[in-house]
């Protein structure tokens, strides 16, 4: 071996050892807030730990009878009914109107003007804190509030509508509040992936004859797949995890009739009531699920780029 390659190598041995280095921190932070409550809460899943009154009951180990409890009560599958029925109430209009919007900014031959401030017009709800919009929801429905006094100023309505006593009103804001706040992100994904497509394909087809229609469906789509499929198992996985907009709007009771009750308010309560057997259980059920989704996503990638 040559002076000059062994200086070459000396030289990426340098580099890739400040790259290790320049990783400690996010290594350690890993560790400390992720790695650490993981393992913790998979740990306190196997053990009877509650509180009862003024009594502690526990930590005593039960292997598996929180997860046993929590798949035979038909509590846990109501709440993942109501999760799952949200999120697909928000996610249909999410993906309709994201894609007429990418297709609409993304096409040169509509030569939109100030496409630059749309685009952030759309994207700034993402930015605005759930809690934030679920309160400003719950006072422009409520009984007296402005949305039921426009109605009834207008002759739609002869009272005030109770939007919060009504199961599929309270579905219907908390998919709207959803869809409001994430239309803008999935607009900005679908965008990327359709700037992506090589224009050549898209003028081929005109030349052949195809109408926007069809070079949309039969061309667009098909090679907008990878991005779709990315952002239905994401918002998939953010609905599972939906919290903040029905915890805020229902001041936590999920009513009516426990019909917004999701899965992680359900969680919630278990740590509230400091059961942290029950509530570990559950945790470790929707990690399990998260990670099914992901692994999914990660397949369908690495087929596509083999």
């Amino acid at each position: 071996m040559t002076n000059k390659t062994r200086g070459k190598r000396g030289k990426v041995v340098s580099y890739n050892k400040w790259g290790y280095i320049f990783l400690i921190p996010f290594i350690l932070t890993y560790i400390v807030f992720q790695l650490i409550p993981l393992i913790s809460t998979i740990y306190n899943s196997f053990f009877e730990n509650y509180r009862s009154g003024l009594m502690q009951i526990g930590p005593n180990f039960i292997g598996l009878e929180n997860y046993k409890s929590l798949l035979s009560n038909p509590d846990i599958w109501v709440y993942t009914q109501n999760t799952l029925i949200m999120w697909v109430m928000g996610f249909i209009p999410q993906i309709i109107v994201s894609l007429l919007l990418a297709s609409w900014f993304s096409d040169p031959q509509l030569r939109l003007k100030c496409a630059g401030f749309f685009k952030t017009i759309i994207y700034l709800p993402n930015l605005i804190m759930a809690s934030a919009f679920a309160m400003l929801f719950f006072t422009l429905f409520a009984d007296g509030g402005p949305i039921n006094s426009i109605l009834i100023q207008l002759g739609i309505l002869n009272k005030p509508f109770k939007f919060m006593s009504n199961i599929w009103s309270v579905r219907g804001l908390i998919a709207l509040m959803n869809f409001l706040m994430w239309f803008g992100n999935t607009t900005i994904l679908l965008m990327a992936g359709m700037m992506g497509i090589d224009t050549a394909l898209f003028e081929a087809a005109s030349v052949d004859g195809a109408t926007s229609t069809q070079i949309f469906y039969k061309i667009t789509l098909p090679l907008l797949k990878p991005i779709l499929l990315y952002v239905m198992i994401t918002s998939l996985i953010g609905g599972l995890q939906m919290y903040d907009v029905p915890q805020v709007l229902t001041n936590g009771t999920g009513e009516p009739m426990r019909s917004s009750m999701t899965l992680i308010m359900y969680l919630n309560k278990h740590l509230y009531s400091k059961n942290y057997g029950m509530g570990g259980a559950l945790s470790v059920i929707l990690f399990f699920i998260t990670g099914i989704l992901s692994l999914l996503v990660f397949r369908f990638s690495n087929y596509k780029k083999s």
